[in-house]
């Protein structure tokens, strides 16, 4: 075989390699978001069975998981990846790793949910927490579409938005605090709920953690631990 057919043989073999491992990883993100969507319904809708079945359930994310990083390995193995294909990589093992933390939440949020069908429903039916579970669900959504898409520039608009997620869980866990204080009869079932927000708060950030590693993986910059409005200047172009 001539060497130059012998390149392109690895090489297409190769991105194949890396296709499968993102369209398994994506598949990945949609059970997380599916798990997500069913434990903030069990709550809304004061649904027991639903609950317990979104804890179990993942085991899925679990399983999916150790198949992605068994295949990430496998490529560094016999693939020997350089330069940007290791990032993509490297980074790829991360998300799954957020991701799977992700699941945990989920399933934080499925046995919270399944406690709380049996009491006092409030009468807006947890209002606020709707909002933010909205808000979390946009964000990992649009977090796993920056990945899609290798699209650092989204990536970093989504990470921006983790503090808007930040804020809200901060004001819902002051009015938990001074709903204790009123009825000591409550504590039970807010305490629950704070267990709830503090699980989409989690979400949050390893929804950002995703955009991070999007980032890292299309300019080779680590910018964990490094403020966004610094990252907006290394990532995206100057006018003018």
């Amino acid at each position: 075989m001539d060497p130059a057919d012998l390149s392109h043989h690895t090489s297409r073999r190769f991105n194949e390699d890396l296709e499968r491992v993102r369209t398994r990883v994506l598949a990945m993100g949609g059970l997380v978001e599916e798990q997500l969507l069913r434990g903030l319904t069990a709550l809304v809708e004061g649904d027991s069975q639903l609950g317990q079945s979104v804890a179990i359930e993942d085991r899925k994310v679990n399983a999916l998981e150790l198949t992605i990083d068994e295949e990430c390995s496998r490529i560094l193995a016999t693939r020997a990846p350089t330069a940007g294909d290791l990032r993509v990589i490297v980074a790829t093992i991360k998300i799954i790793t957020d991701l799977e933390r992700i699941g945990d939440e989920c399933e934080k949020i499925g046995i919270a949910a399944s406690r709380l069908a049996v009491a006092e429903r409030p009468s807006d039916h947890y209002r606020e927490v709707r909002h933010l579970g909205k808000a979390v669900q946009d964000l990992v959504h649009d977090a796993l579409d920056a990945f899609a898409r290798m699209d650092a520039g989204h990536a970093l608009n989504v990470a921006r938005r983790d503090r808007i997620v930040d804020d809200e869980y901060e004001s819902i866990q002051r009015q938990c605090i001074t709903f204790m204080m009123e009825d000591v009869r409550q504590i039970r079932r807010t305490l629950d709920v704070m267990w709830v927000v503090r699980a989409l708060e989690r979400i949050g950030d390893h929804a950002k953690n995703i955009c991070e590693y999007v980032i890292y993986m299309v300019h080779g910059k680590d910018v964990r631990h490094t403020s966004l409005d610094s990252v907006e200047s290394v990532i995206l172009p100057r006018s003018g």
